[in-house]
């Protein structure tokens, strides 16, 4: 199974694919911090504007991957869907697809973009890619309609062996009809305890961040709850707002933690940010995955990657049916 890694970052989409046997044959990402982090894990440069490749540039391949850019999408930004120039960026997607009619594609994006604009952005993605949505005929496809059979559903991290409580829409798609199941969610789960490294020293939290926590915590009505076992997670810090996780889960890892230290969800207790590698072991990244430890612009690849195990389940059913 030959794949295309488009809008690549660090490479969640070819570690999932990969581990199914899948061969990644061309990859691509504007940002050069990500895809300087990508050449050194894949050896290859995936740097490139993709509103400037050509259809002729891209070898042959199976199934194409997409994480488009979700920030018109979602929740944390100002959702301007397609009046966003990111968010026209699926209309390369659409581009791409149409030049090279690969048999599959997946596409990922924020839960966001389920109702965003009531559920008309969606509705256009889905018009634009689908004769059949979720085993139904599309009766509203348009007329230049790319005619997949086209699946889409909502999949949380934490369902398959992650700590973290992340929902992103998936959305697969097969050239001809195919009888296509989301993977379903496994019994075991990964808690903070099994991914936090012991005796870290460093990214300790700031006198400034600690008292805002204090200030939050004892406003909260599960503020007892920290002298449980469990870890206490504390996130978006600021005076005027604190969110926490009282489940030994993390929250949503999101680019937003590269803008500074009050983004990257700190243990209470241990006064201390979470580290580039522990994120990475939330994202489901194997110990072998290499990456500046430290660094705000890791953190903000983490934060835009895909989790590579639910990653890796959905590659494995689509595997299965072409």
């Amino acid at each position: 199974m030959r794949i295309i890694d488009l809008f690549c970052g660090i490479g969640g989409f070819r570690l999932g694919f990969e581990d199914v046997g899948a061969n990644c044959v061309f990859s691509s990402d504007i940002d050069k911090y990500a895809s300087e982090t990508y050449f050194n894990n894949f050896g290859e440069d995936p740097l490139s504007d993709i509103t400037k490749i050509k259809i002729g540039d891209i070898p042959k391949y199976d199934v194409l991957c997409a994480g488009f850019p979700c920030q018109p999408f979602s929740i944390a930004g100002h959702r301007k869907g397609f009046n966003d120039t990111r968010g026209t960026l699926f209309f390369e997607v659409e581009r791409i697809l149409k030049g090279t009619r690969p048999k599959g594609f997946v596409l990922e994006n924020v839960k966001g973009l389920v109702n965003h604009d009531k559920g008309n952005t969606l509705k256009v993605i889905l018009d634009t890619l689908a004769s059949r949505v979720n085993g139904v005929d599309n009766k509203t496809k348009t007329k230049n309609n790319l005619g997949y059979d086209v699946y889409y559903k909502v999949l949380n991290s934490k369902d398959f062996g992650l700590p973290q409580n992340r929902e992103r829409i998936f959305i697969v798609g097969f050239r001809n009809q195919k009888n296509f199941k989301f993977p379903k969610a496994k019994d075991e789960s990964l808690n903070l305890d099994d991914i936090l490294q012991k005796g870290v020293k460093k990214n300790t939290t700031s006198t400034i961040v600690n008292a805002n926590i204090e200030k939050h915590l004892k406003q909260h009505k599960r503020k007892n709850e920290i002298q449980n076992k469990n870890h206490l997670l504390a996130y978006e810090i600021r005076n005027s707002r604190c969110a926490f996780r009282f489940d030994n889960k993390a929250p949503t890892l999101t680019a937003k933690m590269g803008t500074g230290g009050n983004n990257v969800p700190v243990l209470v207790r241990e006064k201390r940010k979470l580290t580039v590698r522990e994120c990475l072991r939330i994202q489901g990244f194997p110990e072998r995955y290499k990456i500046k430890e430290g660094k705000m612009q890791s953190y903000k690849q983490i934060g835009n990657s895909v989790p590579v195990p639910v990653v890796r389940e959905i590659a494995r059913m689509i595997r299965r049916v072409i």
